[in-house]
């Protein structure tokens, strides 16, 4: 008994410690400006606009390389990207794009695929890059054709809930291009964002004990992943708290007209952004506080953003936009907080070790066993690739290490629970489905080519494998007709 309740102590503080590091160091300067971005254009930009590149009528060779193009230049996450998914889709974007754009940010971003080249090696970013991209477009197109009926009911449910916009203003474009700097500002890793230009050393005798009365409380292995919670992550935890009571108190009732609340909660999203910015290095009784070129995008774009919604949108476009955000924040936020906390908890229960014995060849069973791994042992993007690299060590073949790495940033627990909330249930499963086979069928080539597989065979391979999956849906179209005929 003793050992069931120690059991049950350890998963619990997993959970809570995973989902304490999450908020603290992946939410405020990815996730919310995507949420913020997703709230923007669901407010303010025509239907006419998203359907144009992404509609369900559009021509194919039009709405799937823009939406996988889309995907591949935001260095994105799959709990950011969920948002921005959810603002397209209601905004009119077929189901087919707006799924390939859901399947190709977080996994073939510009700094996961670079990232995976330096640590793991070019060849794998390479296949990762194709093979994504392929099979990205690949189950957009499938999701749609499965679901037509369905889709075409969704665009005329969005031409009736977006009938009466016909143009973006000016003032409402400048806004949302200035979001999506904030979110490249606070996401890319390049020098000129690295870069501290001036430092602030501050004295605080306390900081060291309190530092380590957080590690104490939230512990971690960095070899698995795993990280802690600091003093500054700690201070944005209970900001987060703030903003969501204030949220509530001003924007849920925004239609009946704006209060303090609501301006209170705004300042205190664009505090808590600027506070997440600056680097922190602790030392022996003090802190050296760093301004980088982040910090210092990310102070502009917040002042111009407080300014704009003051300023230059309207009344009505100010209410929606915050509507909406916070709309998609309740919608989303809750299920994120179970699905991380559930992927602290099962993350203690899988060992590395069972690795090698498992995923060790290239079989099918390994590379399914390397898209499970993705799917209960989730880490934020670029965190996936040193994990990667310690499966490798341990002994994973490269062909299940591609499918982990595809099938990662697509199939985390939390990613399925809310995707599930936005298109259904029943077709986010089978898009898990899909994925899972897409991905397990992805570390096999590559893993066949590895092992010495010419790329002529590898090329066979997957022609003959898209060439079944077209015979199985031109087989199905058939029946279906001829049922139609029958009945008619």
């Amino acid at each position: 008994m003793n050992n069931f309740i120690e059991l049950l102590s350890q998963l619990f503080t997993s959970g809570t410690g995973n989902l304490a590091s999450y908020l603290a160091a992946h939410v405020l300067l990815c996730l919310l400006p995507a949420f913020y971005i997703a709230g923007a254009m669901t407010a303010f930009i025509p239907k006419e606009t998203v359907t144009r590149f992404l509609g369900r009528n559009t021509l194919k060779y039009i709405s799937y390389p823009a939406a996988a193009a889309a995907g591949f230049l935001l260095a994105v996450c799959s709990c950011t990207v969920i948002p921005l998914f959810a603002g397209i889709y209601k905004k009119g974007a077929g189901l087919g794009p707006a799924i390939t754009f859901l399947f190709v940010a977080p996994a073939v971003n510009i700094l996961a695929i670079t990232y995976t080249g330096t640590v793991i090696g070019m060849d794998i970013a390479i296949a990762r890059l194709v093979l994504s991209l392929a099979f990205g477009i690949g189950v957009g197109i499938i999701m749609a054709l499965t679901f037509r009926k369905e889709d075409a009911e969704h665009d005329r449910a969005t031409d009736a809930l977006f009938a009466g916009q016909a143009s973006m203003q000016k003032a409402a474009f400048i806004f949302l291009l200035i979001l999506v700097v904030l979110l490249v500002v606070g996401t890319f890793q390049i020098d000129l964002l690295k870069n501290v230009y001036f430092q602030l050393d501050l004295q605080m005798p306390w900081i060291n004990s309190f530092q380590e009365y957080l590690f104490d409380l939230v512990p971690f292995d960095s070899a698995k992943g795993e990280e802690g919670v600091t003093a500054q992550g700690a201070i944005l935890i209970g900001m987060l708290v703030l903003i969501g009571i204030t949220a509530w108190k001003g924007i849920e009732k925004i239609h009946d007209g704006s209060n303090l609340w609501t301006w209170v909660s705004t300042a205190l999203v664009g505090m808590t952004l600027i506070i997440a910015a600056v680097g922190v290095d602790p030392y022996a009784g003090g802190l050296n506080l760093q301004f980088t070129g982040k910090f210092i995008g990310v102070l502009i774009a917040t002042i111009l953003l407080g300014w704009m919604l003051k300023t230059k949108l309207t009344e009505d476009e100010v209410r929606d936009f915050l509507w909406e955000t916070w709309r998609f924040i309740k919608q989303i936020f809750p299920l994120l907080i179970v699905g991380v906390f559930a992927v602290g908890i099962i993350r203690e229960l899988i060992r590395p070790e069972w690795i090698q014995a498992i995923a060790g060849e290239n079989t099918v069973i390994g590379n399914f066993i390397g898209v499970i791994f993705g799917v209960f042992m989730y880490f934020p993007t670029l965190v996936e690739v040193p994990i990667a690299q310690m499966f490798l060590g341990l002994g994973m073949h490269r062909g299940p290490l591609l499918a982990y790495l595809i099938s990662d940033p697509e199939l985390s627990l939390q990613s399925i629970l809310i995707t599930a909330s936005i298109i259904g249930r029943f077709k986010a499963w089978i898009y898990v489905a899909w994925v899972s086979l897409f991905s397990t069928m992805a570390g096999l080539l590559y893993g066949a080519w590895v092992d010495g597989a010419s790329i002529g065979l590898v090329a066979f391979y997957l022609l003959a494998f898209l060439g079944l999956l077209s015979g199985i849906f031109w087989l199905a179209e058939s029946r279906k007709k001829q049922k139609l005929e029958i009945v008619e």
